[in-house]
Formats: structure tokens, C-alpha cells, sequence
């Protein structure tokens, strides 16, 4: 991120506006609508505001002389729209003085540019691309405008009204913010977005108990709370809105090392972010150690969210955690994930299941060759069972020597899906006999194996095909 969003404070100084044509004007009206005081050198001379309001119009000076020579005093920031050569010189002053400038469709000579701007009263969304598209900030823009309610602005400055009042009987800032989200979330909320304003300040004005109605306990305290939350196997996109809505929320996010960076980025900007999980062959904390984290964050009146990679309840020991947490008392709900098998299935159209060829599935996991060893592979023989396992690139040697050994053909078809749903997922096929071997072309983990038939139906065994195909009819050309 180059360019941080911030909002000018228009109360503080004149925008000062250097150029000409429609592109200046195009600046007076979005500057006039948001309010400004605008001193305006018309490089043209021609300072016609027709299409202005007449109370918009009144707040622009229209300066004469030369800009590079105006008085910068009273000016909070500089615009050049249309200017030509005189933006780059304004540019040059603005910088030596330390005054924020624009110049259009001129990123080296501007120290801050224009978002595509959603506009609803009190609450205003700015989309910005850096600069480099503008075509695509505006599509963003709509897409925006399409969701967004139109009265979410009146929203705002109901809250704000009222906001002083309700803040001088909540004195716990964490209750605070509860209060709020109740009003925003909840009846009184959707009230204002129907436009029944005095209905919604009568059901505030109802509230008898403004700490009690935030959710506080009986000692007056925020009330703590501990979700699991199932992060899926990478991809963003694939956070279920309840899981977005937890991170939203959270005060505090306990999260696993194989959590992306573009989860990471959902969570709420203020919230804790302590990371509690750990790598092959790396030391963590350990189980005890997050369950003691967990408990004293609920305990101290925090919600929590314990941010686990794939499913809570699948190999992610999600089961101990809770136990952990009915035992001290603490109060939890769990947000189901995307768990990686189901995540390489998906991406790589490998159907776990198939009529008449895949009837069960069995997951598994095999951290080292150990546990390899723990399995009794006689149950997994049959041909209609697919086997997926967990964390299995270490003990794939043992993995596939299991199954040979309990009489499973080492024709069978097998996958080794790396990174899956993220951008460098990676993925090699092959049979059973070369397990190992596949394990080395994928370049580390973390990874999933699919075992059984179903993987001749995936993409990259297709393709495999196809090449060997290609390949065997060249040399027959030859």
C-alpha cells in the first residue's frame, strides 16, 4: 500500500486550484459539493461557474495574477487540473512549503491523489488504485454504490447524535462498541434505513439500561468470548461471512502460521494479532500454552478468535480446544472452514467421491513416518475408498509402503496438492509406486495426497495425459 487513505478536514483552510477547462471545473464541483473554501486560478482566464449551485458558487474566490506567486497562508492543499506546465512548477512550490498537491493524471508531481468516492452523507467510501487505474476504482466504486444502503450516512449521524449521551452511561470502552454494534446490527439500526427516524430514537431513548443492553455481566463487565474460526485452505475469498463477521469483531485474533497474509488482512484493524501456531519441525508454544491464551482473553472480558487454517474440527484439534474452554467456564461458538482436502478437490477437479468408482472417504493423518507406521492400511485396500491425508509429504515413503503392503495396487492413482486454493498451488499425479518422487516436485508444502481412482478424473492428470500423448505421437512423427 503506497498511498495511505486519509480525509481532509475542509474546515481548516482554502483548497487552492490551479487550470483550466472541464477538467478544473470537473475539481470545483466535487471540492464546492464536499464543502471547500477554493481560491481558483483559471489558467485560461475564463472563470464561468455555470452548472454550480449558487451557495457552492459563493465559496469560490476567483483569483487573478499568477498562481506560483499567490499567498499560500491560508491554503491546506493545492489541486492542478488542465494547468499544463504551471502544475508541474505548482508542484515544486507545494512540496518546498509542505502543502499536499495534486497534479491530474501526474503521479511524479503529486503527493497525494484522488479516490472514486462513494458518497452518503456522513459516511463516505473512498476506492483508490494507486493512481494506476482509475477505470478500475470507478468499477469498484459501482459495485459499492450497488450494495451499500442509501441511508447509511443517516445512520452515521444518528449515531453521532446520540453517541456523547450513551458514552456518559457505558464507561467500558469494549462495552462501548457493543452497544453500537447492537444499534447497527439490530432493529433499531434498520429502523434508520427505512427512514423511521423518530421510531428508531424511541426505541433508544426505551433502552433503560444502556451496559445491559451491550451484553455486560453481572458485574457491569464486557462478557468474554472465544470462536473458532475455520480460515479455510488459503484463498480469501473463501471465508464464509460468518468467519469475516468473527474477525470483524475480535478483539484479539490467536492465529496458526499456516493462516495467509490475505486473511490476515480481514481482520480488524485495532484487534491483537498473536500468532500461536507453528511449523514442521519448528518448535510452538504448544496446546496448553493457547488454551491458557484463550481462557485469560475471555476471562478479561475479550472476544477472541482462534484462527485455525482449514476446518476447527478437522485435524486442527479444535475438539481439545473447546473442551479446554467448557472446563474454565468461558463461553465459545465455532465457524467451520473449508478444509484442504476439499479445497485441492475443488481446485483440481478431483471428485472424492465417484458413481461406482468412489463410494467412501477416509482422512487421515501421517505427520511423520511414525504415524505412517500407527495406521492399519488393511482397512484402506479397497478400491472404492479414497484416501486423503493430512500433513503426509514427510511420511509419504511409509504412507505408500503401508499400502502396498496391506495389498493396494501400486497402479493406484495419487495426487500431491501443495499451497491449494492459493496462487502458487502446485499440483503432481502420478501411481502409488512413485508417491516420493511426487512429493519432491512441489516444491515444500504445506500439502494434501489423494489416494484412489478418483484422481484420474483430476485436471493435471488429464493433462499428463495429454502431454504423454503429444509427446508419443511426435516421436512416432519423426
Amino acid at each position: 500500500m503506497r498511498y495511505l487513505p486519509v480525509f481532509l478536514d475542509l474546515q481548516h483552510g482554502k483548497v487552492l486550484l490551479v487550470g483550466a477547462g472541464e477538467l478544473a471545473r470537473a475539481k470545483l464541483r466535487l471540492l464546492a459539493a464536499a464543502g471547500a473554501e477554493i481560491r481558483w486560478y483559471a489558467t485560461d482566464g475564463d472563470h464561468d461557474l455555470a452548472g454550480l449551485a449558487a451557495d457552492e458558487a459563493a465559496r469560490i474566490e476567483r483569483a487573478e495574477g499568477d498562481p506560483l506567486a499567490a499567498d499560500l497562508s491560508d491554503v491546506i492543499a493545492i489541486l492542478c487540473a488542465g494547468a499544463g506546465d504551471v502544475g508541474v512548477a505548482m508542484s515544486a512550490r507545494a512540496k518546498a512549503v509542505g502543502l499536499p498537491v495534486n497534479v491530474m493524471d501526474d503521479l511524479a508531481h503529486s503527493s497525494f491523489i484522488f479516490p472514486a468516492i462513494v458518497d452518503r452523507g456522513d459516511v463516505i467510501v473512498a476506492v483508490g488504485t494507486g493512481g494506476t487505474s482509475p477505470v478500475v476504482a470507478r468499477r469498484v466504486r459501482e459495485r459499492i454504490e450497488a450494495v451499500l444502503p442509501a441511508r447509511i450516512g443517516d445512520l452515521a449521524g444518528f449515531i453521532g447524535r446520540f453517541r456523547k449521551s450513551i458514552h456518559a452511561h457505558i464507561p467500558e470502552f469494549s462495552l462501548r462498541r457493543r452497544f453500537w454494534e447492537r444499534i447497527v446490527d439490530g432493529p433499531i439500526g434498520a429502523l434508520v434505513l427505512a427512514g423511521h427516524n423518530d421510531e428508531a430514537e424511541q426505541a433508544l431513548d426505551a433502552i433503560a439500561d444502556p451496559v445491559a443492553f451491550a451484553g455486560a455481566n453481572a458485574e457491569g463487565k464486557a462478557e468474554g468470548h472465544v470462536t473458532l474460526v475455520g480460515a479455510g485452505p488459503g484463498d480469501p475469498d473463501l471465508l464464509t461471512v460468518k468467519a469475516l463477521r468473527a474477525l470483524q469483531d475480535a478483539d484479539v485474533v490467536f492465529y496458526d502460521e499456516l493462516v495467509s497474509p490475505e486473511i490476515l488482512d480481514r481482520i480488524r484493524r485495532d484487534a491483537a494479532r498473536i500468532p500461536v501456531g507453528r511449523r514442521v519441525g519448528k518448535p510452538g508454544i504448544g496446546q496448553d500454552a493457547i488454551n491458557k491464551l484463550m481462557i485469560e482473553a475471555a476471562k478479561s472480558g475479550q472476544r477472541a478468535v482462534r484462527l485455525k487454517g482449514g476446518d476447527p474440527f478437522i485435524f486442527g484439534r479444535g475438539g481439545e480446544e473447546i473442551e479446554a474452554l467448557r472446563d474454565a467456564g468461558v463461553a465459545y461458538s465455532i465457524v467451520p472452514g473449508i478444509t484442504a482436502g476439499l479445497g485441492a478437490a475443488a481446485q483440481f477437479e478431483a471428485p472424492l467421491t465417484y458413481r461406482h468408482e468412489a463410494l467412501r472417504i477416509t482422512f487421515l493423518t501421517a505427520h511423520k513416518a511414525r504415524d505412517a507406521c500407527n495406521v492399519d492400511w488393511s482397512v484402506l485396500t479397497d478400491r472404492k475408498m479414497t484416501v486423503v491425508v493430512y500433513m503426509g509429504m514427510t511420511a509419504a515413503p511409509a504412507i505408500r509402503a503401508g499400502l502396498l503392503a496391506a495389498g493396494r495396487s501400486p497402479e493406484t492413482p495419487v495426487g500431491v496438492f501443495a499451497r491449494v486454493t492459493r496462487s502458487d498451488a502446485k499440483a503432481a499425479v502420478g501411481t502409488l509406486a512413485r508417491l516420493p518422487e511426487l512429493v519432491k516436485k512441489i516444491d515444500g508444502g504445506p500439502a494434501i495426497l489423494i489416494i484412489g481412482d478418483v484422481v484420474a478424473h483430476s485436471a493435471p492428470w488429464r493433462q499428463s495425459n495429454l502431454t504423454q500423448v503429444i509427446t508419443e505421437l511426435l516421436e512416432a512423427a519423426q
